[in-house]
């Protein structure tokens, strides 16, 4: 476990915020490329609401993401993030206002993002 924090993995599905909006979010990614964007955003518009969390379903994440104390974490529609990226609290892969391109960043393997 990357999180030197973590004690057990019950703790992890009971207690850690970004693990459980990041399931969410694959739950939301599923429904989007499947074509059911409202469902998508309504399972995306409660995450946030709980886990203060904001993942758009349209976003492309790896595998290994660590989301440590998530709040206001946001990924954008467009972003993509690779395989094994920690994130830190208040990180935004924000847009850049642009239509008709990829407006958010995007960021590779085995990288730490930190904000502030």
């Amino acid at each position: 476990a990357r999180d030197p924090a973590v004690k057990s993995y019950p703790d992890v599905l009971l207690y850690f915020k970004g693990f459980q909006a990041l399931q969410a979010y694959r739950v939301s990614h599923w429904l989007w490329i499947t074509g059911r964007e409202t469902l998508a955003l309504f399972l995306h518009s409660r995450a946030n609401q709980v886990f203060h969390i904001d993942i758009h379903p349209g976003a492309k994440i790896g595998f290994g993401l660590m989301i440590d104390h998530g709040t206001g974490v946001v990924i954008g529609e467009t972003a993509e993030i690779g395989d094994n990226v920690s994130m830190l609290h208040k990180v935004t892969l924000g847009g850049s206002g642009v239509r008709g391109v990829a407006r958010h960043p995007k960021v590779g393997n085995c990288v730490l993002l930190g904000a502030g």
